[in-house]
C-alpha cells in the first residue's frame, strides 16, 4: 500500500513537471512562416502585418517579416534567403507580379510552400491566394464615378501595372466604365504607388488634359497624391478623384468634402489573418483552396455619415 502511494506521489510529480514527455525528447520547434511583403510605409500592408502577427502568435508560429519598398531584386534575394533557411511556408506579396515565378518555383522545389498575399504572382504555382476582390472595387469606383458625372467626362488613372490586384482594380473599372461611351480614358499614367509619385504624375496630368473630369488612384496614397496636386492647382471644385483602400486619412478627406470623393474599401486585417490561417491548415496536411477572396465595399461622404453611397 505503500509503494502505491509512493507511486501515485512520483506521478503527481512528474505531471506538475511536464509528465507524459519521454526522457531526452526534443521540444518542438514553431513553425517559422517568412513573408516578403510590398512595402512597410503603406497602412494598408501596416494593418495587413499587424493581423498577421496576431493570428501567428495564436497558430504558435514564427514570423519573420522582410519588406521590399518596390525593389524587385530585393525580393527575390529576400526569398532566397527564406529558402535557403529552410522555413515552413513563404507569404509573398510580389512588387512585380510577373517577376517572381523562378524563385517561387525554387521554393517549390524544396518543398516550401508559398502564399501570395493582397498581390498575385502571375504563372506561379503557389498553394493559395488571399486577396481583396480587386475586380469588384474597380467596378464599384467605375459606377461610382459614371453616377455622379452623368455618364460623361475623362478619366485618368494613375498605374501601377506591373501589380496583378492593380491589374484586376483597372480591368473592373475600365470594363464597366467601357459602358458609358461618354466617358472616356484619356491617359493611364504610372505612379507606382507612391504619394510622391502620384502627386507629380498629376500635375503633368493637369497640364495636358485642362478639361479632364476624373481621376482613378490605384490606391490611396495615389489618390491622395492626386489630391495634393489638383488642391495646389486651385481644381479641386471641377476634378473628382476616387481611391482605393479605405485608410483614415482617406477617410479623412472624403469625410471633409475634399475632392476625393470616394474609395473602394480593402480589409487588410482580415487579409493577413486569413492568410495564417489558410497556412496553418495546410501545414495541418488539410485541402485549402486556390484563391481566398476577402469581400470589398464602397464608401463616400453620405455613407461616413450614416447614408447609403
Amino acid at each position: 500500500m505503500k509503494a502505491i502511494q509512493v507511486g501515485i506521489v512520483l506521478c503527481l510529480a512528474g505531471v506538475l513537471c511536464g509528465c507524459g514527455a519521454k526522457p531526452g525528447a526534443v521540444p518542438v520547434k514553431p513553425k517559422v512562416i517568412g513573408a516578403a511583403l510590398l512595402t512597410q510605409t503603406h497602412v494598408f500592408y501596416q494593418d495587413m502585418v499587424s493581423a498577421m502577427e496576431d493570428e501567428a502568435k495564436k497558430q504558435g508560429f514564427k514570423l519573420r517579416l522582410q519588406y521590399a519598398e518596390f525593389d524587385s531584386q530585393k525580393q527575390i534575394n529576400q526569398v532566397e534567403t527564406f529558402i535557403a533557411q529552410g522555413v515552413d511556408a513563404i507569404i509573398v506579396a510580389p512588387n512585380d507580379s510577373s517577376g517572381m515565378t523562378p524563385v517561387i518555383a525554387a521554393a517549390r522545389a524544396k518543398n516550401i510552400p508559398v502564399f501570395t498575399a493582397d498581390i498575385a504572382a502571375h504563372g506561379a504555382q503557389v498553394v493559395s491566394h488571399i486577396a481583396s476582390d480587386n475586380e469588384k472595387g474597380g467596378v464599384l469606383l467605375a459606377e461610382y464615378l459614371a453616377k455622379r458625372l452623368n455618364g460623361k467626362g475623362k478619366v485618368a488613372i494613375i498605374d501601377h501595372p506591373t501589380v496583378a490586384s492593380v491589374q484586376e482594380r483597372t480591368k473592373g473599372f475600365l470594363q464597366t466604365l467601357a459602358k458609358y461611351p461618354d466617358m472616356q480614358i484619356v491617359q493611364k499614367v504610372p505612379g507606382e504607388g507612391q504619394r510622391d509619385k502620384a502627386m507629380r504624375v498629376t500635375q503633368d496630368l493637369l497640364q495636358a488634359h485642362p478639361d479632364l473630369a476624373a481621376i482613378f488612384g490605384i490606391n490611396d496614397d495615389s489618390a491622395l497624391g492626386a489630391l495634393a496636386a489638383v488642391e495646389s492647382a486651385g481644381l479641386q471644385d471641377k476634378i473628382v478623384i476616387v481611391g482605393f483602400d479605405g485608410t483614415p486619412e482617406a477617410e479623412t478627406e472624403i469625410a471633409a468634402g475634399k475632392a476625393l470623393k470616394a474609395d473602394a474599401v480593402q480589409y487588410p486585417k482580415k487579409i493577413g489573418q486569413k492568410t495564417i490561417e489558410v497556412i496553418a491548415a495546410c501545414l495541418r496536411g488539410e485541402k485549402v483552396p486556390p484563391v481566398v477572396p476577402v469581400e470589398v465595399g464602397l464608401i463616400d461622404q453620405a455613407s461616413l455619415k450614416g447614408g447609403k453611397p
